[in-house]
């Protein structure tokens, strides 16, 4: 019987029955060759090989099919993907056409009423002109009648008598009615300065004010200065507080928080505060002699300062938020981005590099730092320059340390308000590469989604002072002692108007 043969050695023996050399030399030399080099050699030497029905019938049946299937499946899905890709497309751009033509058909509707207002206003002068001609021939006519009628002399003269007797009479209620509500003005008028020049009076604190030589002239000059610096407060349905462009002072800024109920202690339970914003510190801070009267003022002046810049940054975090999710912005919306891009000194339009540096600085850190380096608000520096934060300059205005060394020659930064040396504090933090640890362990706290604590962020200010740790040790000393992180979830009150204080 003959023994069958596989299909390798039905290749084999193809080769040996055609001569091929390739295949028969391998085979002498005892070299393995593959089934698929087999059939490389034969169809090389144009030799055709038999069918592998049992290979052959696997592969063409079930093997290709499966393939051929999954391509279908894949060729499909990719359709799917490009028709939905293509459809988002379509709705956003239908999106974007309707909110132009909307814009567009409001916009001509705004000029068509336009158009309208001023035709109207063409039409006034024709119409004044009509009425005046309809009402000056009425008139015309009317004394032309009364001056060609007859009027009986008598009944003329009692007329003419009545209407002079009624005119005297009405002048005197009028002028009697005048004069009694006038004088109650004026009582009511002396009643409010009355009130205002009380001197504010509390146990507790003392205030020592400089004593000057007694000379005639300077008492006239200190009567004309206190009349100059009373207090005006005018009222129209919110609280508003208008103060003189004077220099502050402390006694004057005391009467203020008690006239508006600032206190800390409803700050820290309400973590609300009012918008009351000073342009600079009352120049007498020093003289207060309660230690606790002196820091609850400084941290009452600097506190609105501090949220509300950190409102606003966290303001400008959501629009950026919202930017990064669009996919097409508008000319002032690449405006915005630019404007951020340069403030905050980020370079080839990174938005992660952006949204990482606008974040606020934390409210305890921001006032514990203004306390160490303005002294409580007494410095030389906070009370000449506006500078809260003791930040060095080189180029721009700025006011000379007196114990500064002769081969140096730096100056400390000069404000022309307050809050313009909040707003250079918290873009400095933000933006100095000698903070970036600072920003980075405060990016991770946000993507915990914890809250910012000032107290967990105080050792990445090293570098803030040439004192290094031991700087840190002291904001830290001064957040516990005074209570600061209480203030570090206060917001302002939306419900009140702000208040500006010109001093």
């Amino acid at each position: 019987m003959k023994k069958k043969l596989t299909y390798r050695e039905k290749l084999i023996e193809l080769a040996y029955i055609y001569s091929v050399k390739e295949i028969i030399d391998y085979e002498k030399n005892k070299k393995h060759l593959t089934t698929g080099q087999l059939e490389l050699f034969l169809k090389k030497n144009k030799i055709a090989i038999p069918k592998d029905y049992k290979s052959n019938f696997f592969r063409d049946s079930i093997i290709k099919p499966l393939l051929k299937t999954k391509s279908n499946l894949i060729e499909f899905k990719d359709e799917n993907i490009k028709a939905k890709n293509k459809f988002l497309r379509k709705t956003e751009d239908f999106k974007y056409d309707t909110k132009r033509k909307i814009n567009k058909s409001l916009q001509d509707a705004w000029n068509t009423l336009g158009r309208i207002g001023l035709n109207f206003l063409n039409i006034i002068p024709k119409l004044g002109k009509t009425v005046y001609g309809f009402f000056g021939n009425l008139f015309t006519n009317l004394f032309n009648e009364i001056y060609n009628h007859k009027i009986n002399p008598k009944t003329a003269k009692s007329l003419i008598v009545s209407i002079g007797a009624l005119a005297f009479v009405l002048s005197i209620g009028f002028g009697a009615f005048n004069y009694f509500d006038s004088n109650k003005q004026v009582e009511k008028i002396v009643a409010k300065k009355d009130a205002v020049k009380k001197p504010f009076k509390k146990k507790e604190t003392k205030i020592e004010t400089k004593k000057e030589p007694k000379k005639p002239k300077a008492k006239k000059e200190i009567k004309k200065q206190a009349k100059k610096q009373e207090l005006k407060v005018k009222r129209n349905n919110v609280n508003e507080v208008i103060l003189p462009d004077l220099n502050l002072k402390t006694e004057t800024v005391l009467n203020l928080f008690k006239e508006v109920d600032y206190n800390l202690k409803e700050v820290r339970s309400e973590k609300l505060v009012k918008p009351i914003y000073f342009t600079q510190f009352p120049k007498d801070l020093s003289e207060i002699q309660s230690v606790k009267l002196k820091k609850e003022t400084f941290i009452k002046i600097v506190l609105p300062l501090v949220v509300a810049e950190n409102e606003k940054i966290l303001a400008d975090k959501e629009k950026l938020k919202i930017l990064e999710n669009k996919k097409y912005t508008t000319d002032l919306e690449k405006q915005w981005l630019r404007q951020k891009l340069l403030e905050y000194k980020v370079k080839k339009g990174d938005l992660k590099e952006l949204a990482k540096r606008i974040d606020i600085i934390p409210t305890s850190i921001a006032l514990a730092q203004a306390a160490k380096e303005s002294g409580w608000g007494t410095s030389r520096f906070a009370l000449e320059g506006n500078a809260i934060f003791g930040q060095w300059t080189w180029s721009g205005q700025g006011i000379a340390p007196l114990e500064r060394s002769s081969n140096k020659n730096h100056k400390i930064l000069k404000f022309p308000i307050l809050r313009a040396s909040v707003k250079a504090y918290q873009n400095n933090l933000n933006t100095h590469k000698g903070y970036s640890n600072f920003r980075e362990k405060r990016l991770k706290i946000r993507q915990t989604n914890k809250k910012i604590k000032g107290l967990e962020l105080t050792e990445t200010l090293k570098n803030y002072s040439q004192t290094g740790s031991e700087y840190t040790k002291i904001l830290n000393q001064i957040i516990r002692e005074n209570r600061l992180a209480d203030f570090e979830p206060v917001k302002l009150v939306n419900s009140v108007k702000k208040i500006e204080l010109s001093s």
